[in-house]
């Protein structure tokens, strides 16, 4: 039987992210190298300090990996390259942790970065999917999700505009943030941007971008040693699960699988941690097109089926809300270059949990993160991290 995985002794000890953005005068050797050292400065380090090194990037290149490490220094230390689509960063910092606390090492690195504008789309799913869907793009999947959701509940495409208006003006509010409007952003102006695939408009859906992003994991007596009287975060459990048969699942949840698959990782990280969902602070979920958002308000138990419209309505996922959700834009306006993805939830939910989010974002007294992630293929992982003194 699996169980999700604690993670005892650990503690993050540095963060370090290049913001989001069309970056194509940035390379992308450079765009890691950047994330490591504001990640090694963070962290009170240097190269030296790193025993193992754990990268994720999507882009089809061997041993790029290896290169960005040597960007850092020559250490001979091992580097480990971890791809399982978009949610690649969340299972590098989890293979990170994990090395820590398992006590394979006392400092692990999560270095990950991807560059979308060099990327050139092999169309659709992409090779190895099967011949009838391959050629139907993730827009077009995510569509079909949200009208399924408005034929069976009711659900508005206002309430779908309502998400992605409160993670635009949380992107204003993040420095890291790919897009930042300068004005509040509403419900109409969403509707009235370009239509992408029905009910979703352009700015229901994630920008193609790059960046980079690292966390440092360390045992959690070097990070009290490295930067006395800040706040610890503690990463405290973590589940990895990928799709598993159930009837009519193949378009339960288009591209990365059944909703029952996040359902189940939610559920197995809260058991590992010994905390439910009403503990939680502030939460990061996948959000690539806004309907995404909406399901796993209640997947991840943040409420019961079909209330997930009640939580818009009464404003529950935005500044001052029960639970606040992807607090640096999510994938809509933080960005979503997918390797780097899941190391910009770590990114933001440290900050969160150090007390150290800025622009109005900061989410008080928080204690508890959620941060989940689902991957094309199909997998989802969902991991909890501690705030404590």
């Amino acid at each position: 039987m699996r169980r999700g995985l604690t993670m005892e002794g650990a503690a993050v000890a540095g963060i370090g992210m290049i913001r989001f953005g069309m970056l194509n005068d940035y390379p992308l050797m450079h765009l890691a190298r950047d994330a490591g050292l504001l990640a090694l400065h963070d962290a009170d380090m240097t190269l030296a300090d790193v025993d193992e090194v754990f990268i994720g990037y999507i882009q089809p290149r061997a041993m790029i990996g290896v290169k960005a490490v040597k960007e850092l220094g020559l250490t001979g230390l091992p580097v480990t390259h971890v791809e399982n689509a978009s949610a690649t960063g969340l299972v590098a910092y989890r293979e990170a942790a994990w090395a820590v606390a398992s006590g394979r090492c006392d400092v692990a690195m999560a270095l990950c970065f991807d560059k979308f504008t060099d990327m050139v789309s092999a169309g659709g799913r992409g090779a190895g999917r099967d011949t009838i869907d391959a050629p139907i793009l993730p827009a077009s999947y995510f569509a079909l999700w949200a009208q399924r959701r408005m034929h069976e509940r009711g659900t508005r495409v206002e309430d779908f505009a309502a998400i992605a208006a409160k993670n635009w003006n949380y992107g204003a509010m993040c420095p890291t943030a790919h897009r930042q409007p300068d004005h509040v952003v509403t419900v109409e102006e969403v509707l009235g941007s370009k239509l992408v695939a029905e009910p979703l408009t352009t700015m229901m859906c994630c920008p193609p971008d790059d960046g980079s992003a690292c966390v440092i994991i360390a045992r959690e007596d070097i990070v009290r040693q490295r930067r006395p009287g800040r706040r610890i975060v503690r990463p405290i459990a973590s589940a990895l699960q990928s799709e598993k048969y159930a009837p009519g699942h193949a378009f339960v949840g288009p591209v990365v699988g059944p909703s029952t698959m996040t359902r189940d990782t939610a559920l197995e990280c809260y058991e590992a941690a010994g905390i439910g969902p009403e503990d939680v602070s502030v939460a990061y979920c996948h959000d690539a097109f806004v309907n995404e958002e909406l399901e796993y308000y209640e997947l991840l138990g943040f409420c019961a089926e079909g209330e997930g419209e009640k939580m818009v309505a009464e404003g529950e996922t935005g500044p001052g809300g029960r639970i606040p959700f992807n607090t640096d834009g999510g994938l809509l306006a933080r960005g979503h270059p997918a390797g780097p993805t899941g190391l910009a939830m770590i990114h933001e939910a440290v900050q969160q949990l150090r007390g150290e989010a800025t622009g109005g974002r900061q989410v008080p007294d928080a204690r508890y993160a959620l941060a989940h992630l689902v991957g094309g293929g199909s997998v989802c992982t969902v991991n909890l991290l501690e705030g404590a003194d």
